[in-house]
């Protein structure tokens, strides 16, 4: 996905948890386009935000997070985190030593209102350890995955593949097939159906509909209409482009974003 041009800010500080306590929060306000850059850390995290949308990447894929889900990143994980609009991300970081949970790879949970509202109380200061201690031992339990798959988009890097990627990101609805394309970049459609395969690991049209899709997560972010979303980035129906959603992300919008 092509860059918003702003300077990230410097990795988060102070993710471990400190000495014998399981788990503390932190959060940071992030403007829209802006990003830690690729760091790891000895706790786990629980990337999570209050509002807006979260974009985390892994060497094992890229996720868009609203704030119906979180991605549990496990300790020591390279990653990157940034906001595609403007957000607060609120995240628990646990000590491995002191966690029950053991997933070994990034995994997307839900965050129904109960969670939701047990992170909020564990970044207050003031809580006495009895307290903290049991509102820790719920969060755990209420820690369930979610089949929500990473939507990871590679661009294409040759010159003629690259000017149709731009064209579409220019214009979602834009449904020419490659055969049209031809004229445009300068190229066949039987070469720019190969380049797309090789350099992006995706055949042209599911290339173009998880365009489509993650250019739709901060519409529906907003809180608009799933139709109106549909027709903004290239579908006729609400219906086909929630059908293109659950192929892509693996749940409904109403599911993914509660």
């Amino acid at each position: 996905m092509p860059p918003y041009g702003q300077s990230p800010p410097p990795p988060p500080a102070c993710e471990a948890a400190p000495g014998q306590q399981a788990l503390v929060v932190r959060s940071f306000p992030l403007r829209r386009g802006s990003w830690f850059e690729e760091h790891h850390h000895p706790a786990h995290q629980l990337a999570w935000c209050t509002s807006g949308l979260l974009s985390v990447r892994t060497p094992g894929g890229t996720w868009l997070l609203p704030p119906s889900v979180a991605l549990w990143i496990p300790a020591h994980t390279p990653h990157a985190t940034g906001a595609t609009s403007t957000a607060v991300l609120r995240s628990p970081y646990m000590s491995p030593g002191h966690c029950p949970v053991v997933w070994c790879e990034p995994t997307v949970v839900s965050v129904p209102p109960l969670l939701r509202e047990l992170i909020n109380h564990l970044a207050e200061p003031s809580l006495s350890r009895p307290a903290r201690e049991r509102a820790e031992g719920v969060l755990f339990d209420l820690l369930e995955p979610v089949p929500a798959r990473d939507i990871g988009l590679t661009w294409p890097a040759d010159p003629r593949a690259r000017t149709v990627a731009e064209a579409l990101h220019a214009d979602l609805a834009d449904s020419r097939p490659l055969a049209a394309w031809g004229q445009v970049a300068g190229a066949s459609a039987r070469t720019l159906a190969r380049l797309f395969v090789a350099e992006t690991g995706l055949g042209f049209g599911r290339w173009r509909e998880r365009l489509r899709v993650q250019e739709a997560m901060p519409l529906l972010a907003q809180g608009r209409s799933v139709e109106s979303v549909a027709h903004r980035v290239g579908y006729a129906s609400a219906s086909a482009f929630i059908a293109a959603f659950r192929r892509t992300v693996g749940l409904t919008p109403g599911q993914f974003f509660g």
